[in-house]
């Protein structure tokens, strides 16, 4: 059996892990490269592999750095089944369309400015149509279900707890006339979160490919958050300010959503609008109303067994139309505007944040992690001047940042994953999706506690099992 790492190796976007065994090849998510622009636009178009000796592919969840290159792999030949869990298939019919439709109006943008140059046109990387036939590859199969792929490799999807939908995935493999278990765990998920159940580590691993995020850090303890919630939405409200924040459209949004539902319900927070400004993020909340089935106890209690909406509350609205989101730009008075994508590199939060980020009185809140090169990581990071849409701005707004929001585990919660993942400290491990200063002291965590196979692949690097 043979490893090779493609992408999300020595970085955090890209994910895409190819397994060669019993004479077939089966890829680990095929997700889109974010960083430089050009350097993405080079990564995302060629494939180290060729994609028609792809024998299958197996998705852990539906965000686009590990799902967004399905279309561009089926595009270039890959003819195998998609193998997902339903909600991650419900998920990404959404999501990739929406992916293509920007890209396709990325490309119109930038060929109007190639065309003056006398430069040849782009090609979008897929277009809706490739979206389309991707898409009749998927196979949605529900948690803990054992399904064979091929004879002698089978697959289980074990609930992640990320986002809706999201798996580690177990892969048994014999291989002459012994079984290894093959553990990718995906993106993991903070237990006691709410929403979705606490994620269930992959058991009794042989081999595991793993995430890291955030390895390098502590979340903050929950009971501080509420308190800096309100305390940070109030001052800027009471300032008449705006709060813009950036933000996934799957998970992120969601999670945003339902706490501040519940500080309404509690009276903490004054009455100020909300709107969340994403047609995406809007149709994703409609796919999590169809799927309680992955939703924790708390949720359930709370909400759905009092006939409740957890994403919908009176002083929220949600914004599909294009002249609906303009108006926000002229709004008067404090609000909050939720609007995709997290990274800022592209979407509507770029006229949001073109329209607020040079008044002090307004705040940019980051609710979770951002790649580097990547608009919200250079605000993050403290740049004085950035270009948005083309044009320079001042940073002026408050910027403030909140990792409680994240849906990533942080470095305690990947140590007591992976404890019971590995109970063999001998076997092999291997750290991805993570740059080297939040992967690193993971690594150097694990070794502490007695790990001997740890590595940390780079790009391209191939490892025999």
């Amino acid at each position: 059996m043979k490893i090779k790492f493609i992408g999300a190796a020595q970085t955090v976007t890209g994910s895409q892990h190819l397994i060669s065994v019993n004479g077939k090849k089966i890829l680990l998510d095929c997700g889109l490269f974010q960083g430089k622009r050009k350097e993405a636009f080079e990564i995302n178009r060629n494939f180290p592999f060729d994609p028609s000796t792809i024998d299958a592919m197996l998705l852990s969840h539906a965000h686009l750095d590990h799902s967004g290159n399905i279309p561009h792999l089926v595009k270039s030949g890959f003819k195998g089944h998609i193998y997902s869990t339903a909600a991650t298939v419900a998920l990404c019919q959404l999501m990739l369309r929406d992916s293509a439709f920007l890209q396709e109006k990325d490309v119109v943008f930038v060929n109007k400015k190639r065309i003056r140059q006398n430069k040849n046109p782009f090609e979008s990387l897929y277009t809706i149509d490739d979206v389309e036939k991707a898409m009749t590859s998927f196979i949605g199969v529900q948690y803990d279900r054992k399904f064979e792929i091929f004879p002698g490799i089978s697959a289980t999807f074990i609930d992640a707890g990320h986002i809706l939908g999201s798996a580690g995935i177990l892969l048994e493999i014999i291989e002459n006339g012994k079984t290894t278990r093959l553990g990718f765990s995906g993106d993991i998920g903070r237990p006691e979160m709410p929403i979705l159940r606490d994620p269930v580590p992959i058991p009794n691993a042989d081999v595991l490919i793993m995430e890291s995020t955030y390895g390098d850090r502590l979340h903050p303890i929950n009971d501080h958050v509420e308190q800096e919630t309100v305390s940070v939405i109030n001052e800027v409200i009471k300032r008449g300010g705006k709060i813009i924040i950036p933000s996934f459209a799957v998970g992120r949004t969601q999670l945003l959503v339902y706490e501040l539902h519940q500080l309404f319900d509690q009276n903490k927070l004054p009455i100020f609008p909300i709107f969340v400004d994403s047609p995406l993020a809007v149709n994703v909340t409609e796919v999590y109303r169809l799927h309680p089935e992955c939703f924790d106890r708390e949720t359930y209690s709370d909400f759905i067994n009092n006939h409740e909406d957890p994403f919908g509350f009176s002083r929220l609205t949600y914004t599909r139309d294009v002249n609906e989101s303009k108006k926000l730009n002229t709004f008067k008075g404090p609000c909050m505007i939720i609007s995709a994508s997290g990274m800022a590199e592209g979407g509507r939060i770029l006229h949001h944040l073109a329209n607020n980020i040079e008044n002090p009185n307004n705040m940019i809140l980051f609710a979770g992690y951002a790649a580097k090169e990547t608009l919200a990581r250079k605000i993050m990071d403290g740049a004085e001047n950035v270009n948005i849409l083309g044009s320079p701005y001042q940073v002026k707004a408050q910027i403030k940042k909140m990792d409680y929001f994240s849906a990533h585990a942080d470095q305690n919660g990947l140590l007591n994953y992976v404890d019971v993942a590995v109970p063999d400290k001998h076997k092999n491990i291997f750290i991805v999706h993570g740059e080297p200063e939040e992967s690193l002291p993971l690594k150097e965590k694990m070794s502490g506690k007695g790990y001997t196979n740890v590595h940390y692949p780079k790009t391209g690097e191939e490892f025999e099992i």
